[in-house]
């Protein structure tokens, strides 16, 4: 009688993560093994399914059609099985693992924390500090907290909010405002990582040909965030972010036009996941603390 699994269950993970993730370090982390082993567990399982798997290519291993196909199946059959082992061992509503950008963590999310803690104190929050887009498939990770326009493969993705920028600074800055104009007289701060468009708020404000403006270069945002609160210019920056220290009098929104974008943050979950109890409590609390921020 033939085995329904003629590769075994580890040699079927590290195929999956190495399809995944392009590389056979990142499966080697994941399992526990060596490189060499994940190599190993790939070459014995294409021998006995007598075809290749992968392309091997500078760039990494590449899955090859027949493995791209069922790449899927095998992501969600193992995504399910590990949300079954969770719901047997009683731990599925302890541990909730979050990914998240360092700036949201530190500018918003990390102020109203206590407060879902304080409803839900079965579930521990752990956040993951990341700006890479994490694979949320994998099965340590619940959710994440993206910025961008909603469009990612393999999530599922629900609008928080944040889709309306506009320049800050510090009360001092503010007092050298008194139009746009003046921006060429301040130190404007550069972000290298924005998605926001100087350009599009020039556009809004009716200015046909933006002003040269200089200022410091950051390349983490909440350096930059950091650097307009201690009066080293402005800072074109997410309205979401800014509300705590805006009501708190650190900064000031010198001019009332803002942009609309189709940016901004999003709850995310991988698509081979099922909602799990925790999971579905995170959801309606931030989106319930999202829309009290604006309401």
């Amino acid at each position: 009688m033939s085995s329904a699994f003629p590769i075994p269950l580890n040699a079927l993970r590290a195929i999956e993560i190495v399809a995944r993730r392009g590389a056979l370090a990142p499966a080697a982390e994941e399992l526990g093994v060596t490189v060499g082993a994940v190599s190993q567990h790939i070459r014995r399982a294409e021998a006995r399914l007598g075809v290749d798997l992968f392309e091997r290519t500078p760039r990494g291993l590449i899955a090859l059609p027949v493995l791209a196909e069922v790449l899927p199946q095998l992501s969600q059959g193992f995504t399910t099985l590990a949300d079954s082992l969770a719901t047997l061992s009683g731990n599925e509503d302890q541990v909730l693992t979050v990914t998240v950008a360092g700036v949201f963590a530190s500018r918003w999310l990390i102020w109203r924390i206590g407060e879902f803690s304080k409803r839900h104190p079965n579930i521990e929050l752990r956040l993951s500090l990341s700006a890479q887009v994490l694979d949320l498939n994998r099965a340590d990770i619940d959710c994440g907290i993206r910025f961008g326009e909603g469009h990612w493969s393999g999530v599922r993705a629900e609008p928080i909010g944040g889709f309306e920028y506009r320049p800050v600074c510090g009360p001092r800055t503010a007092e050298r405002l008194a139009s746009a104009s003046n921006l060429a007289d301040v130190p404007v701060i550069r972000d290298t990582s924005t998605m926001l468009s100087w350009q599009a708020w020039w556009t809004a404000m009716g200015v046909e040909e933006p002003l040269a403006t200089s200022g410091p270069t950051y390349h983490d945002p909440s350096l930059a965030f950091d650097a307009a609160i201690s009066e080293q210019g402005v800072l074109l920056t997410v309205d979401m972010m800014t509300e705590d220290a805006v009501r708190q009098g650190r900064l000031v929104r010198p001019f009332a036009t803002a942009v609309t974008s189709s940016r901004g943050y999003w709850l995310v979950t991988g698509d081979a996941r099922r909602a799990t109890p925790k999971v579905s409590a995170f959801r309606a609390w931030l989106l319930e603390e999202a829309r009290l921020q604006t309401s």
